[in-house]
C-alpha cells in the first residue's frame, strides 16, 4: 500500500518546559518514529513546542530546538493543523514553573477534545493548569509526596502511567515508553507494538500498576523477610509513627529482637532508621512545596517545629529553612 492511501492516526505537539527530562523525551518520541517505519506510513506526525518558540535545555544541558511557540500553536488551535494530543514535557524545578498563558492552553485544548498527556513530572504542570481534580495520575516517586500535598484533590499513584479522561500521565524515565506502547497498541494493535518492542530490544510491556522503585529487598540490599516488613511499617506510616512496641505486635517479635535485627541488618537501630526515613521524606517536602516547616514537621510525624529542626539539622547540617533557601537559589540560578 502507498502512503497516500493511509491517513494520520494522531498529531502530537511535545511541549518542553525548561530542564526537562531528556530519557523521557526520547522513551516517548522514538516508539512513534519506529511505529512509523513499522507500518510503512506516516500514522503518527509531531512538532516540538515551546513557550516562545526558542531552544529549550533539558536537565542534563542539552539544547533541543523546537519547531513552534505557544503564540502560533493557540493560531493553530482551530484549524487543520491542531493536534489530536498535547504532551507536556518537565523534570527537575518543575514545582518553579508558572506560565498561566500554557496553563490556559492546555485547559482549552482539554476542553476541544485534544488529548493531554504529562511525562515524567509533567503532571505537576497539568495539575497546576487545573486538568487534574478528581482524576488519577501518575508522577516519579520523588516528586510524590510534595505533589500530593500541593495538589490534594489529585488522585496520584506511584503507578508507571496513568490514563483517565483523556490525560496521560507518565512516572519519567523509560515508563515513558510504556505509556506511549499503551497508546500505540489502542490505536494499531499489539502486532504493532510488537514489532516496536523488537527494534527497542525489549522482551515485554510494563503494566500501568507495576512499581516504580526497585523492590525494598533489592533497594537495600537486604534479604531478612521480618525487616523488610518492619520497615514497609515505617514507610506506610510517617504522618504518625507507631511504637516499638505496636511493631513488634505487628511482625510478631520482641523488642529485643527487632532491636538486635536492625543492628545486624541495617547498623543502626529500628528507632534510628525511622527518623532517617522521616526526615527523608521531609526534605522532599521542604524541596517541592510551599508548606510552612511547622506543617512540614506535622506531616512527618514531629511533636514540634523545634524538635524537627534540631533532627534535621543533626542529620543533613542544615536547618530546614536553609534546606528551603538554598532550594530556591538553585532553582534561581
Amino acid at each position: 500500500m502507498t502512503a497516500a492511501k493511509h491517513s494520520i492516526k494522531r498529531s502530537l505537539v511535545f511541549f518542553l518546559v525548561p530542564d526537562f527530562t531528556m530519557v523521557a523525551f526520547a522513551t516517548a518520541i522514538e516508539p512513534l518514529r519506529i511505529a512509523n517505519r513499522m507500518l510503512g506510513y506516516e500514522g503518527y506526525r509531531w512538532r516540538l513546542a515551546s513557550g516562545d518558540g526558542r531552544p529549550v535545555r533539558a536537565s542534563n544541558q542539552v539544547e533541543c530546538a523546537v519547531d513552534t511557540s505557544l503564540e502560533e500553536e493557540r493560531r493553530k488551535m482551530a484549524g487543520p493543523d491542531r493536534p489530536s494530543m498535547v504532551i507536556v514535557c518537565s523534570g527537575v524545578n518543575v514545582e518553579g514553573y508558572q506560565n498561566r498563558s500554557v496553563f490556559g492552553w492546555l485547559r482549552e485544548e482539554y476542553n476541544r477534545g485534544v488529548a493531554i498527556g504529562g511525562l515524567c513530572t509533567g503532571a505537576h504542570v497539568l495539575a497546576a493548569a487545573g486538568l487534574l481534580a478528581n482524576r488519577r495520575c501518575a508522577i516519579h516517586w520523588e516528586n510524590l509526596p510534595g505533589f500530593s500535598e500541593n495538589f490534594p484533590k489529585a488522585n496520584v499513584f506511584a503507578d508507571l502511567f496513568e490514563v483517565d479522561h483523556n490525560i496521560y500521565t507518565c512516572a519519567g524515565g523509560t515508563a515513558a515508553l510504556d505509556m506511549m506502547l499503551k497508546l500505540i497498541g489502542d490505536d494499531f494493535g499489539d502486532h504493532v507494538v510488537n514489532s516496536v518492542c523488537e527494534q527497542l530490544l525489549t522482551d515485554r510491556v510494563r503494566s500501568p500498576t507495576d512499581r516504580q522503585r526497585l523492590p525494598l529487598r533489592a533497594r537495600l540490599g537486604v534479604q531478612n523477610s521480618k525487616v523488610l516488613s518492619i520497615i514497609e511499617l515505617m514507610e506506610a506510616n510517617l504522618a504518625e509513627p507507631l511504637s516499638l512496641i505496636q511493631i513488634a505486635d505487628h511482625v510478631g517479635l520482641s523488642r529485643r529482637q527487632i532491636e538486635r535485627l536492625f543492628r545486624t541488618e541495617m547498623g543502626r537501630s529500628p528507632a534510628r532508621y525511622y527518623l532517617e526515613i522521616r526526615l527523608d521524606r521531609a526534605r522532599h517536602l521542604l524541596v517541592q512545596s510551599a508548606m510552612p516547616v511547622v506543617e512540614v514537621a506535622v506531616a512527618c510525624g514531629f511533636v514540634s517545629a523545634s524538635h524537627f529542626s534540631k533532627c534535621y539539622r543533626e542529620l543533613y547540617a542544615r536547618s530546614p529553612q536553609q534546606e528551603r533557601l538554598d532550594r530556591k537559589h538553585l532553582i534561581a540560578a
